[in-house]
């Protein structure tokens, strides 16, 4: 692609370096930035850069956040002993747009995956596992795409925290096999959170 401009074509590689977004739809998105004021402009590049400079994880449960604790974490009216485990930010805010779940969260950080090279201590599983001995967690929601990744984490957990008194369980399996938590529809992941099964029954299922 050509560009009459040296700034133009950096502007436009940059933006192609996000995901999802082609040659064209870079061009797009830059000539819109270019109609508009520059003041609006610098705005919007010092917004994203403060962003990336100044956003947080919750020392709790990992979830992203604008100070030390999430405002999750930090809401009174949340059942603190009710925890769903999720493998990125992504699936929290999937599952908060159901409004349909009232615990807390914690943030895994992705999944065992040998194959990508990601195994148990690249993940915040330690950290579950003090915070449910901590905390005296009551149940442990797994909310995990149902996927061998997933199920070889979950796996991992159980077993971790076996010796402990807390409930089990995994959100029913209304999502198919191999399918993704973030683009499940809100009712789907309603009914799956409210007919969660104890972890036993789901993997004798399988």
């Amino acid at each position: 692609m050509q560009l009459p401009s040296t700034l133009l074509e950096n502007a436009v590689n940059e933006f192609c370096k996000l995901p999802g977004i082609g040659k064209k739809t870079a061009l797009r998105l830059v000539l819109h930035l270019l109609k508009q004021d520059v003041g609006q402009v610098q705005y919007f590049g010092e917004t994203i850069a403060r962003m990336r400079k100044d956003i947080k994880f919750c020392q709790r449960c990992y979830n992203i956040s604008d100070a030390d604790i999430c405002s999750i974490c930090a809401n009174s009216m949340r059942k603190r002993q009710l925890i769903c485990v999720v493998e990125n930010i992504r699936d929290v805010i999937a599952i908060e747009n159901t409004q349909q779940f009232s615990g807390t969260y914690h943030v895994l950080g992705g999944i065992i995956s040998p194959l990508d090279g990601i195994g148990p201590d690249q993940l915040t599983i330690e950290a579950l596992v003090h915070r449910v001995e901590a905390e005296q967690t009551e149940e442990l929601i797994f909310a995990l795409n149902p996927n061998i990744q997933g199920d070889t984490t979950i796996y991992y957990i159980q077993k971790k925290i076996q010796h402990l008194p807390c409930k089990v369980t995994t959100i029913a399996r209304g999502i198919a096999f191999g399918g993704e938590l973030e683009y499940a529809d809100e009712m789907t992941l309603a009914r799956s959170l409210t007919n969660r099964m104890p972890i036993e029954s789901y993997i004798s299922n399988r």
